[in-house]
């Protein structure tokens, strides 16, 4: 299990994953998908289409990783998670082959998805891939849409060590005549996206380039307004948003830009959009995402775990108003961990912690890391009591964020 152990789990093929679908019967292929793919934003535009086609009358299937606290998180249909009798069949249904094709934990996963979503007779599924794309035991699927979001340095182990190889890895979903989606516009991988969607005779859209969204100052804490642009025209006026990250304007324009595509597809309109929009955290149950965690004093959650993550966390941060910050940190072991301590700020109080997983880096390990770059702190023996130290300290003006690793976040949400 990748989530887990790291490398040992990882397979750069997709040799298994043909297997399984060939032995389920090619199940995928009794459901229209749209497929998403990127660095960072990739589970947020997932979730915002799915309530969208949700709202506009669909059974829409959601496949997303990695999970907060509960497995079934990965595997929903308009919001509700799988049964857990339905995992259990699944498995006990074929464990003998899984075990003698020595399946990984997300190639399993995703035939569950697939299994349950032909199953159940969704309309549509959202695939979020889990890394890169070219290889990711999502990429068996011909989309409707294929989308990526954007493109940073994460898992360079595996994808490359520049933005060119990255992106040419996350090109990887692009189908054969089918559409595709680039959230942000990036002068490293603008060729490598455009000379793909050329070879594949897919026509290719940057999202940044139509759609923009201006953020508009309210009294709501509990959501932003923005006003939305297509082609210099206006679309949408104070459309609120219950994802209250600064990064989410990013995600907003690549998904509303994904939204309008699926017009040609879908009985889909404005109000849908709008609807599915303001909607996202109940209709799909997505969190982690900027996510208030307590009031008094004000705790904040988010899952940002690599650079490009934590540069949008930094200038959040920079955005509010505290007399201290309390910053509750841990991080997995293969990441670039020096250049994330780098971006963080010195005037905070640390807190630091290791997710309760194998790959999670030791805390003493981190603060090291982080002593060394004038970072001042404590080390903790658990996420919790990293946390609830942090809240017993904050007074009721400070501000306690918890971040660093989606699996930190995972033990306090």
């Amino acid at each position: 299990m990748y989530q887990r152990i790291g490398d040992a789990a990882y397979k750069a093929d997709l040799h298994n994953t043909h297997q399984l679908i060939a032995l389920l019967g090619h199940p995928e292929q009794h459901f229209k998908t749209i497929h998403v793919a990127g660095t960072n934003g990739k589970g947020s535009v997932s979730h915002l289409l799915a309530s969208v086609l949700a709202e506009a009358g669909y059974k829409t299937g959601l496949y997303t990783s990695p999970h907060l606290r509960d497995f079934r998180e990965r595997v929903r249909i308009n919001g509700e998670m799988i049964s857990k009798e339905a995992c259990i069949q699944f498995i006990e249904k074929y464990r003998d082959q899984f075990e003698e094709m020595q399946l990984s934990f997300f190639e399993m996963t995703v035939g569950l998805a697939f299994q349950y979503f032909a199953d159940e007779k969704v309309d549509v599924a959202v695939i979020e891939t889990g890394m890169g794309g070219r290889l990711d035991s999502t990429n068996i699927i011909t989309p409707l849409l294929s989308i990526i979001t954007n493109i940073g340095f994460d898992h360079t182990k595996y994808l490359g060590d520049t933005l060119e190889k990255i992106a040419a890895e996350k090109a990887g979903i692009i189908k054969k005549g089918v559409p595709v989606i680039i959230g942000q516009t990036q002068w490293e991988t603008k060729a490598v996206f455009e000379a793909k969607a050329g070879a594949m005779n897919a026509p290719i859209v940057f999202a940044d380039q139509r759609f923009d969204a201006n953020r508009i100052i309210t009294s709501n804490p509990h959501c932003q307004s923005f006003d939305l642009w297509k082609d210099s025209h206006p679309l949408f006026e104070k459309l609120e948003l219950p994802l209250l990250g600064h990064y989410q304007q990013k995600n907003l324009i690549t998904a509303v830009c994904a939204a309008d595509a699926l017009k040609k597809h879908f009985n889909i309109d404005d109000k849908h959009i709008v609807n599915g929009f303001e909607a996202v955290v109940r209709n799909t149950g997505l969190a982690g995402r900027w996510q208030v965690i307590n009031r008094n004093p004000l705790a904040i959650a988010d899952t940002g775990h690599n650079v490009d993550g934590i540069k949008e966390v930094v200038f959040q941060l920079k955005l509010m108003q505290f007399d201290q910050l309390h910053f509750v940190l841990g991080m997995v072991n293969d990441k670039d961990i020096e250049s994330m301590l780098y971006l963080l700020p010195k005037y905070a109080t640390y807190y630091f912690c290791k997710a309760d997983i194998p790959r999670a880096l030791p805390a003493d390990e981190l603060a090291t890391k982080a002593f060394d770059l004038g970072l001042k702190g404590e080390v903790y023996d658990s996420v919790r009591s990293a946390y609830f130290s942090a809240l017993n300290a904050a007074k009721s003006n400070d501000l306690v964020f918890v971040g660093g690793s989606t699996f930190v976040v995972a033990e306090v949400v």
